[in-house]
Order: C-alpha cells, then structure tokens, then sequence
C-alpha cells in the first residue's frame, strides 16, 4: 500500500511556500535548474516488494554457453517500491494485462530502454539518470542525461503531431503556477518502466509540474489510453532539485554499450555463446 502521508501532499503550495519559489520576470515559477526523481518506481511503477528479477537469462547480456549458469547475485533483483500510482493498480483491460504480465517475464528480450531507445513520458522522468530544465519566457526545453534525450516544449499549439515519435510532441502552458504539458503522438513502443507496463500509440499524457518550494516540485502525469486501460490513472511523486554547486548533466550516450547485444550475432565469427544470436 501507499503510505497516506505519500498521498496527502497538496501539490498547492501554502502563501508561506509561495513566498519562498523563485519566478521569472513575467511571475511564473523558475523551474530552471537540474532535477531527478527518488525512489524505485523506474524497476516497477506499481508499490512491490524486492525480489528476483524474472527470467534474468544471461543470453542478452553476458555471452556464455547455453548450458552455463551466471548467478548475478543482488544485481540480479529489483528493490522495492512504495508505488507511485495513485489508487495501487493500473487498471488495464485484460487483453493488456495479460501482455504486461507476458512482458514482465522476458523484459531483458522487450524493454526498448535496455537496448537504447528513448524511454518516453512519463518514463524519462523517473529514471535513474537527472535531467535539467531551461525556462524563458519564449522557450521550455528538458534536456535528460539519457541517451542525450531532449524535449522542446511548445507554448504555442502547433497542431496535430506529424509523425509518432518515442518521445511524442509536447505543448505546454500556465495553469497558474502548475506548468501542464499534454503529450500525444507516441509510437507504442515505450514501456513505462522494467515491469513491462505498457501503453498503445494512443497514449496522451496530462504532466502537471507544480512547484513546492525553492527545490522541490509535485510531478504528476495522466495516462489517457482507451486501447490499453479501462479508465485514466495517475502516478505522482516529487522531484528534487541538485543544489550540488558542481552539477551539471554528465553524457550517457548508451549506444556504444548496446551494439553487442542487438547486431553480435551477425559477425562473422560470433563470440562464444552468441552463435544463435538473438
């Protein structure tokens, strides 16, 4: 279960708090700066226990004979998680379910991240990785640590998305002082984190940035996808600002580290254990 304190936190900052969050010159929050998310919810959205990730084959990832066994001992296991859904449960159709649960069991085979795809929204949002915001008054881009990710997102409506992307089109505008970004023309091929949870090309999802305090903002994103669930849900959790004087974004551009895994079976004399390829 989700602890009620994690609930009970109004994403409405008191006078006091609005007192003490920096605005830029037109008076909107200044959410300018380095962020990340806490918490395990980029192994499993939904509140779980630690346990060991399911079948964790070594095919993928460590080059050996199919008769051999790697233990991997705790790197091998998912931590565990309160859960950053709101009511517990993903309320999919049973259809969709059934694909999660088929997922779960062969995501070193599925999950898009492992391999380097972009991981999509909400997903770039909670990964282990920061990102950082750069806010004016004409522009709002967030640029993660990820595979070099990056989001304009646009004030102005340019209409319908002209192509479906892994990381979809961003429009943004003021509610107030919660920036709310709606993000439509998904590809489908995100997951929404290494439990196989997942969404259809009909994907819209409702971000609501709502800033706390002077390092602390409430993120909230609505999935809306009619294909996959049988109503709209949310996940929500703070984030964090890195006040470390020295931070700055680092490069993970992970594509180096994945050429093995997807084309090592097409070389011409494929290393040991890969003969099958994958």
């Amino acid at each position: 279960m989700v602890p009620a304190a994690f609930l009970a936190v109004d994403p409405a900052p008191s006078a006091a708090q609005a007192a003490e969050i920096p605005r830029t010159p037109a008076g909107h929050p200044d959410l300018n700066g380095i962020w990340q998310a806490m918490g395990n919810a980029h192994w499993d959205i939904e509140a779980h226990a630690a346990r060991a990730a399911l079948a964790m084959q070594p095919g993928p990832v460590v080059p050996v004979p199919a008769d051999e066994v790697v233990a991997l001992g705790a790197v091998g296991s998912v931590p565990s998680s309160y859960g950053v859904v709101e009511g517990d449960v993903i309320p999919y159709r049973p259809e969709a379910l059934a694909l999660r649960d088929e997922n779960r069991g062969l995501w070193l085979e599925r999950d898009p991240e492992i391999r380097c795809y972009l991981p999509g929204v909400p997903r770039a949002t909670y990964m282990p990785f920061p990102f950082q915001i750069f806010q004016s008054d004409a522009r709002f881009v967030v640029a993660y640590e990820y595979a070099g990710a990056v989001r304009d997102i646009y004030l102005e409506d340019p209409g319908p998305p002209q192509v479906d992307s892994w990381m979809g089109q961003s429009v943004g505008s003021w509610d107030g002082d919660t920036f709310v970004v709606t993000v439509s023309g998904f590809n489908g091929e995100t997951w929404l984190d290494r439990a196989g949870n997942h969404h259809s090309p009909a994907l819209t999802v409702t971000e609501r940035y709502t800033m706390v305090g002077p390092d602390h903002i409430i993120y909230e994103a609505e999935l809306d996808d009619p294909a996959t669930y049988s109503r709209q849900w949310t996940i929500r959790m703070p984030l964090y600002r890195n006040i470390d004087p020295k931070a700055r974004l680092g490069q993970f551009k992970c594509v180096e580290f994945v050429e093995e895994l997807m084309y090592g079976h097409l070389r011409k004399n494929p290393i040991r254990g890969r003969e099958g390829g994958r």
